[in-house]
C-alpha cells in the first residue's frame, strides 16, 4: 500500500506540468450567411513524458461543423493532430473563437487536468444575398456620370434620336415638329447618364428581428448588384457608415456594417449623402421624421428611393403567397398617399405588399 501510494503521488506530481501546446486554425476571413467555408485545425504537442491527451475545439453556436472538432492521442515527444472540415454559417455577425480545451493525464488515466488554448481567430459572416428584379433603383441620373445607351436615367439635354410613339410613352417626350412633318406621332430618344455611387441606409429603429434580417439581406443584395456595375458603394445605419469606394475593400467594409447591425431604439439619422449620389432607404415604418430627412438628402443626392418592408407584407425567397388578414401600418399607408408628391421631388417610393416577393422591388 505504501508503494502504491508512492507511485500514485509520483504520477500526480510528475503530470502537473502541462505539455507544450500550439493550436492553429486556417479559415477564410469572411463568408456569407447560409454558405460554407473550409476549416483546418492543427494541434501540435510536445512532452518528455508519455501521457494521454484529449482535445476539443469550441465553436460559436452559429458556426456548425460537418464533423466534430475533437480528438485524442497518446503523446511522447513531438506529436501533431490535424482535422479538416467545413463550417455552415447559420447567422450573420462577427465571431471570435472562445478557444480549445486540451486535457491531459498520466498513461493510467488517474489524474486529468486541462488548459485553454485561445489562438486569435476571427470570422465575419455577412448577410446572405439573393437575386433581384430591379427597377431603375441602381440607374439614377447623376451629375458626375457618363453617357451610356443602356444604364442610367435619361438626360434631358442629350438627344440620341427619334422613334414612333409607343403606348405608355410620356406626352412630354413627343417631338411635335417631327410628328407634324412626317404625319406620324414621334417621340424623342434621349441619352442616359450612368450611376456614380450608391449608398444604402437601413433603418433599425424599433423594428423586429424578422425585419432586420430581411432588410440587411436586401441591402447586401443591392450592394453586390451595384458592385457588379462597378459603382462606388457604401452602407449606413444610425451611427455607422462605411467609406464610399469601389472594389473589394469597399464592398467588404459595407458588408461588415451589415454583419454587425442590430435592432436599436435610436431614431434614424441619415448621414450626409455624397453629392450627385444615389441613396436607397430601407425601412419598416417610414415615419414622418425619416421622410423629412429623405427630402433633405435629396438636396445633395440625384435620386432618393424609399423601400418599405412592412412586417408580414412581403415574401422571403422560397416563401409561398399567404392570405393577409391585416392592413398596412398607418405610417406605410401615409407613405403611399404621399408617393406622388415625393416622386415630384425626386424621391421614389416602393412598398412591398401582401404577396410580393422581396426579390422583386415593385412600385
Amino acid at each position: 500500500m505504501v508503494l502504491l501510494g508512492v507511485v500514485t503521488a509520483a504520477l500526480w506530481a510528475a503530470y502537473r506540468r502541462p505539455p507544450q501546446v500550439s493550436l492553429t486554425r486556417s479559415v477564410p476571413p469572411a463568408g456569407f450567411m447560409g454558405g460554407r467555408v473550409p476549416l483546418h485545425v492543427t494541434l501540435r504537442l510536445r512532452s518528455p513524458l508519455p501521457m494521454r491527451v484529449v482535445w476539443e475545439d469550441e465553436l460559436p453556436l452559429s458556426l456548425i461543423p460537418e464533423a466534430p472538432l475533437a480528438g485524442k492521442l497518446l503523446l511522447l515527444g513531438d506529436r501533431s493532430s490535424e482535422l479538416s472540415t467545413n463550417l455552415t454559417l447559420k447567422k450573420r455577425g462577427v465571431y471570435s473563437w472562445p478557444g480549445a480545451t486540451v486535457r491531459w493525464a498520466d498513461p493510467l488515466g488517474l489524474f486529468w487536468r486541462s488548459l485553454k488554448v485561445s489562438p486569435d481567430t476571427r470570422l465575419e459572416v455577412y448577410p446572405g444575398t439573393h437575386g433581384l428584379t430591379l427597377p431603375d433603383l441602381l440607374r439614377p441620373l447623376l451629375s458626375e456620370g457618363t453617357l451610356t445607351r443602356s444604364l442610367g436615367l435619361e438626360d434631358a439635354i442629350s438627344l440620341r434620336g427619334a422613334r414612333e410613339y409607343v403606348y405608355g410613352d410620356p406626352p412630354g417626350r413627343v417631338h411635335w415638329k417631327l410628328s407634324a412633318r412626317t404625319d406620324t406621332l414621334m417621340v424623342r430618344e434621349l441619352e442616359r447618364m450612368a450611376a456614380s455611387s450608391l449608398t444604402v441606409f437601413v433603418d433599425m429603429f424599433g423594428n423586429s428581428d424578422v425585419y432586420v434580417e430581411s432588410a440587411v439581406r436586401l441591402a447586401a443584395s443591392l450592394i453586390r448588384e451595384a458592385g457588379e456595375l462597378e459603382l462606388p458603394v457604401a452602407v449606413a445605419t444610425t451611427g455607422q457608415q462605411s467609406p464610399t469606394g469601389r472594389g473589394e475593400a469597399s464592398l467588404h467594409a459595407a458588408l461588415q456594417v451589415l454583419a454587425r447591425t442590430q435592432p436599436n431604439t435610436l431614431p434614424p439619422v441619415i448621414p450626409p449623402t455624397r453629392a450627385g449620389g444615389n441613396l436607397i432607404i430601407i425601412t419598416g415604418r417610414a415615419g414622418a421624421d425619416l421622410i423629412r430627412q429623405a427630402m433633405h438628402a435629396r438636396a445633395q443626392a440625384s435620386r432618393v428611393s424609399i423601400i418599405a418592408l412592412p412586417e408580414g407584407f412581403y415574401l422571403e425567397p422560397g416563401e409561398n403567397p399567404r392570405r393577409q388578414w391585416g392592413g398596412l401600418p398607418d405610417a406605410v399607408r401615409e407613405l403611399e398617399r404621399m408617393s406622388g408628391v415625393l416622386a415630384g421631388s425626386g424621391i421614389l417610393v416602393y412598398v412591398l405588399r401582401g404577396n410580393q416577393s422581396v426579390l422583386k422591388i415593385a412600385p
